[in-house]
């Protein structure tokens, strides 16, 4: 797993945390990846959303078969990246019925995959998020063993 910042610098995320990326996108956009995962939060999301290098990246793992997956306001990079159309997903509330993209079929589940696209709600549900990523790469053995020890 790598963390990756869209500079080098600390991220500040939405609530008042500072993350320390591993290294910055700039390092990493052409590796090869199993899958890509967009946090949410805002603005981080507008920035993630505004970077072609992310657009560029999601859709070069989409097309490679490989998956992406984003919670809270982050859906709308995939959206638009035009990997939401036809597909079920879900978001943070508002965020996907703002935009253009009459196509996306919303679902207001925790989290929703639908084939290679993981998309989840909010900080409420970042666990069953993270619990889905764990199944998708590790298999559901792995994410029973992880389950059970979160006394949920």
């Amino acid at each position: 797993m790598i963390t990756a910042g869209l500079d080098e610098k600390p991220v500040k995320a939405s609530r008042g945390m500072t993350l320390l990326p591993d290294t910055s996108l700039e390092q990493v956009v052409d590796d090869d990846f199993d899958m890509i995962v967009l946090p949410g939060g805002l603005p981080g999301a507008d920035h993630l959303d505004r970077d072609p290098r992310i657009q560029t990246l999601v859709k070069r793992l989409a097309k490679q078969g490989k998956y992406t997956a984003a919670i809270c306001a982050a859906p709308k990079v995939l959206a638009h990246a035009g990997l939401l159309t036809g597909r079920s997903a879900t978001s943070y509330p508002g965020v996907l019925e703002g935009l253009d993209v009459p196509e996306i079929k919303l679902k207001l589940e925790p989290v929703v995959q639908d084939d290679r696209v993981i998309t989840s709600r909010g900080p409420g549900t970042a666990m069953d998020f993270a619990l889905q990523l764990i199944e998708t790469l590790a298999g559901k053995a792995k994410r029973v063993e992880v389950e059970a020890g979160l006394v949920r």
